[in-house]
């Protein structure tokens, strides 16, 4: 790799294409060998040489310590079969990611440093990797995502009343909680544990937390010990808001300070030892909403592109002579969900609306007609009602309870799952 393109590199990148040089070096050209069967599939050692190598590097570029080999190559083969079985139940439901989405991907993961798509791939030919390596790998990440997405909401059910109470409790009432960015070590625990297999686990965790309060690293202990699904990223997990969390979570959380780790704590996964890498909290954020109606001609068949624009400025003309607006809809309009309520279509806020769209509803005053103008849709001509700014409108209120009580039992259902699909699988290590 040229030294002007790892100059421009941010470190998670680097690493990556980094771990892509060692792991060539690391496989070299000895005959490959099948180290675990998985179902119908294999996992060959030069899989596990290229991850482990590429694990190996990120860690080095963030300047922690490697754990031992053994350990590590447990930890990486562990992920690989895990990797390997969500692969084939995708592959068996016809889970895909296209090209383009793809392309889209890597040209963000690229464009975070500063590089187009094509210096990216300059990088990796320049230390003479496989490409086509490098974006399979980026399309299996992204497709387990898919895959974890697609199987577990699938899952989940979230009612009303759940809904319900949890907009009712002291959590839901909370327009803005504070969120912490958490990391965990997990001692997992089988699906049906004996009280001996639990008390083991127990044992574990509590000999962890011991040797973290005697100064252990956190993050090297997440890499050689915890089971979790981000144990190989120093077990780190992302922000949180409490109302994201298990209650023994949240409540683990509110206790701690930056840096600081939680005891062992118990969940139907096993043992976890929490730690909280950093708090942030937000104020309510206004939303602006207008209201708004609006006549959209769309050009058919019967009706030219040419013809579309001289019949909007027809209805435009009838508009400022005083036509009522809703009766222009009612006869007019092609929406035909707002046109028979004379184009109403209520209080439309950021993100609702196509660009164009928002774009003219935003710069409209209030009380004032918009000139024609063009969208995907058609032609259209609007009238701003009203506008107002909201903390949050009962309708976000409810997607917003709706969506956490949904993330908190992804989180959940994910570990069970995963737990699941490789008990089901049938693994023979070589």
């Amino acid at each position: 790799m040229t030294t002007k393109l790892i100059n421009k590199l941010k470190p998670g990148l680097a690493a990556l294409l980094l771990g892509f040089s060692v792991s060539a070096s690391a496989v070299g050209t000895p005959i490959d060998r099948i180290i675990a069967i998985v179902n119908d599939d294999i996992v060959l050692q030069s899989e596990l040489s290229n991850r482990e190598a590429i694990i190996k590097a990120r860690l080095s570029a963030q300047g922690r310590s490697l754990p031992d080999e053994k350990i590590l190559q447990d930890q990486v083969l562990d992920r690989l079969i895990l990797d390997n079985i969500q692969l084939q139940i995708g592959k068996e439901r016809g889970i895909r990611i296209s090209d383009s989405e793809l392309n889209t991907s890597m040209e963000r993961i690229a464009a975070g440093s500063n590089l187009t798509l094509e210096q990216f791939r300059e990088a990796l030919i320049a230390e003479g990797q496989d490409y086509a390596q490098a974006r399979q790998q980026i399309r299996n990440e992204m497709l387990i995502q898919r895959i974890q997405q697609r199987i577990v909401n699938s899952r989940i059910n979230v009612s009303q009343q759940e809904i319900n109470n949890y907009l009712d409790s002291e959590q839901g009432q909370q327009l803005s909680a504070e969120s912490y960015n958490l990391s965990q070590i997990l001692i997992a625990v089988p699906l049906q544990a004996t009280a001996k297999m639990i008390q083991s686990a127990q044992q574990q965790a509590e000999e962890i937390s011991e040797q973290l309060i005697n100064g252990a690293n956190f993050a090297e202990t997440a890499i050689s010990r915890s089971k979790g699904p981000n144990a190989l990223k120093g077990g780190a997990i992302g922000w949180r808001q409490l109302n994201e969390m298990p209650e023994e979570f949240a409540s683990a959380a509110k206790k701690l300070k930056t840096g600081e780790f939680s005891e062992p704590l118990r969940s139907p996964s096993g043992f976890h030892i929490l730690k909280v890498l950093g708090k942030k909290g937000g104020s309510v954020q206004l939303v602006k909403q207008v209201k708004v109606r609006h006549i959209l001609l769309s050009p058919n068949e019967i009706r030219s592109p040419a013809q579309t624009r001289r019949e909007i400025e027809s209805i435009y003309q009838q508009l400022k002579e005083n036509v009522p607006f809703d009766e222009l809809a009612k006869q007019f309009s092609d929406d035909a969900g707002s046109g028979s309520l004379g184009g109403d279509l209520g209080w439309a806020q950021a993100g609702q609306m196509v660009p164009e769209f928002e774009q003219v509803m935003f710069n409209t005053p209030k009380g004032k007609l918009s000139s024609p103008f063009e969208s995907r849709f058609g032609w259209h001509i609007l009238k701003v009602e009203d506008d107002r700014e909201q903390d949050m409108s009962d309708e976000m209120q409810t997607n917003q309870a709706r969506s956490t009580i949904r993330q908190r039992k992804f989180n959940e259902e994910l570990q069970n799952w995963l737990r699941e699909i490789r008990s089901q699988a049938y693994i023979e290590l070589k």
